[in-house]
């Protein structure tokens, strides 16, 4: 069983809280959050909404297909997304901040732009751009108690988030299938922290707590899924570890709904590195350093790397670039 912590405790017992925050995060990089403040209504009407989406006809589905957006955002089918050069059995939807496309951008600012929103559910734009802020909130206290744990000011963090984070929503369902084992192939998340709602009774998600070791992680009732991203590993020198994890595909005959929230900063963010104190740098193993999955200090850089890899289909088709051109370039 994974860790359980209670958020409310951040403010009832700091010293206690910001202990078992370090230890679950040094330790397994994976948790289980309550005391989060987020009513079950709310996360019950966000896998609904999920859930009308993935029953609509395909071509409502298409009208916001991914291969439109030049910010790989909108709507992925069964197979068009890769990890690790494999092909995930999932669809999804992938939404960002709404923001106006930067004329003339390069590099990793071509991220930057509008989402896409299907007309035949309006209502999700609101449920999910209302979820968007309300998780970046419960993220950001995160960030904070992190901090001051780890020996720094309480907003070390504050800047990079200030000004146009990053955030990702990804909306997915896993159908069942029995050819394709991979739901989501093994990997890292290459932002700073994620809180995953997943749907009760739900099977599939596996952590990576040593080599080999893949230890299931399923929901919990109430709770979110926490794990760190590559970027905090980098903050913290490595004390703090991002852990790889992966999905296993549905079985014959069932499906699941799971949503990610990405808790990114500014694509030209650069996170700041904490210098830890004595009792914790004695601890510290380095940042994990992988050549096959290089991790860049400016966050856009190592979202540019992940969503060319992920997507090659949009990277080619919009700009006329393979994965590893697009990592060769920072």
């Amino acid at each position: 069983m994974l860790p359980v912590l209670d958020l409310a405790d951040a403010d009832r017992d700091p010293e206690r809280f910001r202990a078992d925050l370090l230890s679950a995060t040094h330790e397994t990089g994976f948790f289980y959050l309550i005391g989060h403040g987020i009513a079950a209504d709310r996360s019950n009407e966000v896998v609904a909404v999920a859930r009308r989406f993935f029953a609509l006809p395909a071509a409502a589905k298409e009208e916001i297909s991914q291969l439109k957006s030049p910010q790989f955002r909108g709507y992925s089918r069964l197979g068009g997304e890769l990890t690790n050069g494999k092909v995930d059995w999932r669809e999804q939807i992938d939404i960002g901040p709404e923001q106006k496309v930067i004329d003339g951008a390069e590099g990793y600012w071509r991220l930057q732009g509008p989402n896409l929103w299907p007309s035949a559910l309006p209502e999700l734009r609101e449920v999910f751009e209302a979820w968007s802020e309300s998780l970046s909130e419960v993220g950001m206290r995160l960030l904070r108690q992190w901090a001051v744990a780890l020996g720094a000011s309480a907003d070390l963090f504050d800047a990079a988030f200030a000004d146009l984070p990053a955030t990702l929503i990804k909306v997915v369902r896993y159908p069942g299938n029995e050819q394709n084992p991979q739901g989501v192939g093994a990997h890292k998340d290459s932002g700073v922290l994620t809180l995953l709602l997943v749907e009760p009774g739900s099977r599939g998600l596996q952590a990576e707590l040593s080599p080999g070791e893949w230890v299931d992680v399923p929901p919990l009732p109430g709770a979110f899924i926490v794990n760190i991203g590559e970027l905090l590993e980098v903050a913290a020198g490595g004390y703090l570890r991002a852990t790889r994890h992966r999905v296993l595909a549905s079985e014959p005959g069932t499906d699941r709904v799971s949503i990610p929230f990405f808790l990114n900063p500014a694509l030209d963010a650069t996170i700041p590195i904490i210098e830890l104190p004595p009792e914790l740098a004695t601890r510290c193993r380095g940042v994990e350093a992988d050549p096959d999955n290089p991790i860049f200090d400016t966050y856009g850089a190592n979202a540019w790397k992940s969503r060319t890899r992920a997507h090659p289909e949009v990277a080619l088709l919009h700009h006329g670039i393979t994965p590893g051109e697009a990592v060769s370039a920072y």
